[in-house]
């Protein structure tokens, strides 16, 4: 069974949307939203709705802007009308609106009107999906309902730690993509792998293969360069500590791959600690026992170009506690000096 909405600007998917949502909405363009394409615009503002509905009511001409037919790549200007019509929603996701996420705040590295990084704890997913009802970004809109916009600018996986760029305009969301895409942000973590890391092996220049599972669930494994399903990674590597049968590393992405990072140290045999995915099982056994009980890998600091002020920003998140606890536990006893 599907549900008739009629979308409003602020929250579409509410129950009250729902009951009153025969009527035809418009929306009128805001500065924010000036110079973007017209299904950008309704795919942000129909959350919910199947991509391929939207482009069908853009192509019936259900949508009008300013009273005319328009495209889907019609550039909207400020001040724009666009007229929606009642849109149809699953009931998965009817359901989904009437049981939103929970709001919640987290602990924040840097807040501005542009940007905020929130400090991500491992175990929350960044958005719903894949089995997930909610994470961090429908959080936190449910936490800041007056918030106009709040996106993620990039992603972490669910069970890594640290730092993580929501922005709070449209504009500060492109400028600062636009610098992940030109490699031109510094994205470091630290991870804790198995063994003795070479200390000559600092560059991994290795292309990686997204494939799927049967069961649906999304893997990378390595290839050559000249695949052409591959994706070209490179992952610098520097060792920070050498600990007791393990080794902690700092880890800088030059490109941002699906679980590159994962894939890439599992490759040279060096897993990271407590990998569930492509790492040792039977050593992240023991790791459990020993009180590790999460996969070690933390965003640690991140730089890029403000998208307001110009100016560049260096953010560090500390190691969080249970993972320097475990740097602590397995530090090498220093030597007794002979008396």
């Amino acid at each position: 069974m599907n549900h008739i909405i009629g979308p409003s600007a602020t929250n579409l998917a509410t129950p009250s949307a729902t009951n009153s949502g025969l009527e035809v909405k418009w929306l009128t363009v805001d500065e924010e939203s000036a110079g973007q394409r017209l299904d950008n615009f309704l795919i942000r503002h129909l959350k919910g709705v199947p991509k391929t509905h939207v482009y069908r009511i853009i192509r019936s001409g259900e949508v009008r802007v300013n009273k005319g037919r328009a495209s889907a790549d019609t550039r909207i200007e400020n001040g724009d009308v666009v007229r929606l019509p009642p849109v149809r929603i699953s009931d998965r996701v009817a359901e989904k609106a009437a049981k939103p996420a929970p709001g919640r705040e987290f602990p924040l590295l840097l807040e501005d009107d542009a940007l905020m990084a929130i400090d991500k704890p491992a175990g929350v997913a960044v958005h719903g999906g894949s089995g997930v009802s909610f994470g961090v970004i429908e959080q936190l809109r449910q936490a800041r309902p007056l918030a106009k916009t709040l996106e993620l600018v990039h992603r972490l996986d669910r069970e890594t730690s640290g730092i993580l760029l929501v922005a709070k305009k449209r504009s500060a969301l492109k400028h600062v993509q636009d610098q992940f895409r030109e490699r031109e942000t510094g994205k470091t973590y630290l991870a804790l792998v198995q063994g003795a890391w070479p200390e000559k092996l600092k560059v991994i220049d290795i292309a990686l293969h997204k494939y799927l599972l049967p069961d649906g669930e999304r893997r990378v494994k390595v290839t050559s360069n000249d695949d052409p399903d591959g994706m070209r990674s490179i992952t610098l590597v520097k060792v920070t500590e050498r600990l007791l049968g393990c080794t902690l590393l700092e880890v800088t992405i030059k490109t941002g791959r699906t679980h590159q990072i994962r894939v890439h140290l599992a490759s040279q045999g060096h897993p990271i600690a407590g990998d569930d995915k492509y790492g040792d099982f039977e050593w992240n056994k023991s790791l459990n026992k020993q009180g590790l009980k999460r996969m070690f890998l933390h965003a640690w600091r991140l730089q890029f170009t403000h998208p307001v002020s110009g100016k560049r920003v260096e953010l560090k998140s500390p190691l969080p506690a249970e993972l320097q606890l475990y740097v602590n536990h397995v530090k090498p006893k220093p030597t007794p000096t002979p008396i």
